[in-house]
């Protein structure tokens, strides 16, 4: 995905080396991640991709030979967890921000989170 001047939104590259790792079925180097993204990107690119997700905590590495093989941290739906947490963190707006989210839900996906919720709240009253 790219925007109109043909560069990729902020975050872009890092999301899709992700999404790559995540499919993965095993640790993966920084050439076989670059092979699996396909297009034009630079293994040097993708390799300083896969540094700054280490850095982050987001991946985790170990040797293979003379490189390192990649694999996340957590995977997607933990992630995905964290981001929704982290988007609520101290907001004065809590309440509006999970009313409008709540609003956004179909129907099956509304009838799951209150399924989900009632779960959780019985599994904290125990």
């Amino acid at each position: 995905m790219t925007t109109k001047d043909s560069r990729r939104p902020p975050g872009g590259l890092e999301a899709a080396v992700m999404a790559v790792l995540w499919a993965a079925d095993a640790p993966m180097t920084a050439a076989e991640v670059q092979q699996d993204l396909g297009g034009d990107l630079a293994y040097n690119t993708v390799q300083t991709i896969l540094f700054r997700l280490h850095d982050k905590k987001a991946v985790e590495r170990h040797r293979a030979g003379r490189r390192h093989a990649y694999w996340p941290a957590k995977d997607a739906s933990a992630v995905a967890a964290s981001q929704m947490q982290a988007a609520l963190m101290d907001r004065p707006d809590r309440v509006a921000v999970l009313q409008l989210f709540a609003a956004s839900l179909d129907d099956d996906d509304a009838a799951l989170l209150r399924g989900l919720l009632a779960d959780t709240g019985q599994r904290r009253g125990s």
